[in-house]
This record gives structure tokens, sequence and C-alpha cells, in this order.
């Protein structure tokens, strides 16, 4: 595989002491400009606002789905009929994988650098940015916070048993999706879920249990967010992510 090169980002800082960090991917063709007003509101909640956001950008690269062109992308995807029962789905495990490393070099950064405990860290995304920030939570070698998934699949599904680790065992998960998504469709959020639950075995998140998975749905969201998304998602990091005083972590 070839090197990885070190991505570059934004970032959102804390309002308060900083304790805790969420990386958070976009999707396909955007730019971590794209969600740096939603980090920039959720920061401002006083149960978040010990939490760093970093958002990085995709490099640019030529997308089969884009006639070719490039495009920034975190791997390329040949269309959006996803066989999620094929052992590889049809989709680009090389160029996922690279990107995955890529985006454990900045979970590794903010450990070493800037002395924040891998399960004080939560990388999410969108789209294609949720199925890589799954990817790369689910075969971590580290411990994380929790993962979440806003409009996005499982990636390589029919593999994900052999290369989840230990480590990922029960994390809190987070997947939203909308009913009338008409890029990444409803139903390849819910197969997700479904295998999550069915044949990884994560048990599903309760009101008193944040481990596991927490999956919404939002009646007529198309390929997007929305006010309800984000509300929910605030009082899910709000217990991932506790601040200091409390933590039990």
């Amino acid at each position: 595989m070839a090197a990885t090169h070190a991505l570059d980002f934004l970032v959102s800082n804390p309002v308060a002491k900083h304790t805790a960090s969420v990386i958070f991917l976009h999707g396909l063709g955007d730019s971590g400009l794209g969600w740096a007003p939603v980090a920039k509101m959720l920061g401002r909640h006083p149960s978040l606002s010990h939490i760093k956001w970093i958002l990085p950008h995709a490099p640019e690269s030529p997308v089969t789905l884009n006639m070719g062109m490039a495009m920034p992308s975190w791997f390329d995807i040949a269309d959006l009929d996803l066989d999620l029962n094929a052992p590889d789905g049809g989709e680009d495990a090389t160029g996922m994988l690279k990107s995955s490393m890529s985006v454990n070099r900045l979970i590794t950064a903010e450990i070493d650098e800037a002395g924040i405990p891998a399960n004080r860290i939560v990388v999410g995304g969108f789209s294609q940015g949720a199925a890589l920030s799954l990817l790369t939570g689910l075969t971590s070698e580290r411990r994380l916070g929790g993962i979440i998934g806003l409009s996005g699949w499982l990636p390589l599904s029919g593999k994900m048993k052999s290369m989840m680790t230990d480590s990922a065992r029960n994390l809190p998960i987070f997947l939203g999706h909308g009913t009338s998504d008409p890029v990444v469709r409803y139903q390849y959020g819910q197969q997700s879920f479904n295998h999550l639950k069915n044949a990884l075995k994560f048990p599903e998140a309760t009101e008193e249990k944040v481990q596991g998975i927490t999956w919404k749905e939002y009646a007529g969201m198309g390929h997007s967010s929305c006010e309800e998304e984000l509300d929910d998602l605030e009082v899910w990091l709000g217990k991932v992510l506790p601040a200091e005083s409390q933590s039990t972590s």
C-alpha cells in the first residue's frame, strides 16, 4: 500500500479546558469547512464545551461515479447501488484502508501531542465520511470513545467480522439516517444497523447505557442533517464524552 500523507484539517477549539476530541469526516465532494458551522454550534453547548473538533479535508482523487474526474474523496465510489451482503460490496477496499490509516494518524497525534486518551476521542462522519469512520473505529487497536455515522453505511460489511478488533466490541455507535435519502438510501443505513446488531453482535444502547448502537431515523429527511438529528447527537456526545467532572473513565 502506498504511503499515506498527513491530512490537512480545520480545528474548532473548545471553549472550556480541552479534555476530549471529535474527528469528523465530511462527505464526497465536500471539505472540512462544510461541517465547521455544526462543530461551532455543538461546541457552544455547555455539555460539549470541553470538546475539540478536528475537521479533515479529503485529498482530491478521481472518482468513478463522477466520470473519473477528480474531487475531494476518501476513496473511490463506482456507483451508489451497494451490495452490503457481498464479501467486499464492490467497494474500494484499498482506498478505504489507506484513508483509515490517515485518520489513525490524526488519532495518534491527539493522543501523543494533545494528551487526550483514546477513550476520549470519537471518530465520526457524514455519508462517505460515515463509512470511513465506521471502518476506522471498528478496526482500531485502540479503544476509542465511540463512532458517529450520519447518512452512511457499514463498509466492507462482508469482511468486517474478521476485521473488527476486540477493542471495538460494544463501542458506543450513533447512527442517524433520513427515510427519504435519495443518495445513500435509507435501506443501506438500516441494513448497516442490522448487520452491526445481528452479525457483529453489538447490543442496542438504552437511556441508561450508551454502549452499543443508538439508531435514529428521521422521517422525510434527505441526504442531509436536521435540527432533530443534531439535538440527538448533542445528547449522545454528552454521554459518551462527558465533562471531566462527570467522567468515570
